[in-house]
């Protein structure tokens, strides 16, 4: 088995964005960056931000790209080509505006759903990465535009779905890594989120 090696978390750099819905997947792997005490390192070559830790023995790289979500494609494909890493050696952690607040779904494979940096990703990378959808919730009004959506707060009444969210992430990547897409998926996905 080809084990996963490098999860992109995909969000915006800099603080007004820290605590944004499209930052789920940065804020997913700060927590598990932050669980096992390990130091995020700025990597200019990648333009991303990483931190290297162990999952069940296995290690693995975390990275946050700088590039902003539309771009995110850039940093993964440039780790592909300095470690000559297949697609099937990421996995992308993201926000996804149509699962409620703290589901998460595993896939092997897919479309990019409408979100941009997947979009890129697929782009630039091809596919056959894993994908960690993390869910942010629905418009709650039609009229607002999905990017202010996106763009917007997390809010208060979300942030505890959400935290529980990052720590069942951590659980379904050390799945993937030490067991394989199938085990992780299949606990994964149908994990209820608490009411």
């Amino acid at each position: 088995m080809e084990r996963v090696r490098v999860i992109v978390g995909l969000g915006n750099p800099g603080e007004e964005y820290r605590k944004t819905r499209h930052n789920a997947g940065f804020l997913a792997l700060d927590s598990i960056a932050s669980a096992n005490n390990a130091p995020w390192v700025w990597e200019r070559r990648f333009q991303a931000d990483s931190c290297l830790i162990e999952f069940e023995g296995h290690p693995v790289l975390l990275v946050k790209p700088r590039t902003f979500v539309n771009r995110s494609g850039e940093t993964v494909s440039a780790l592909s080509r300095y470690y000559k890493y297949t697609p099937e050696r990421f996995c992308a952690v993201y926000d996804d505006i149509t699962l409620e607040p703290g589901r998460i779904k595993l896939s092997a494979a897919g479309s990019a759903g409408g979100h941009n940096g997947v979009a890129d990703i697929l782009n630039r990378l091809g596919s056959g990465f894993y994908r960690m959808r993390i869910g942010v919730g629905t418009k709650t009004d039609p009229r607002i535009a999905l990017k202010d959506w996106v763009l917007g707060r997390i809010p208060s009444s979300d942030e505890k779905q959400m935290e529980e969210a990052y720590i069942t992430a951590h659980q379904g990547l050390t799945l993937l890594v030490a067991s394989g897409i199938e085990r992780a998926m299949n606990q994964i996905n149908t994990k209820r989120k608490a009411s």
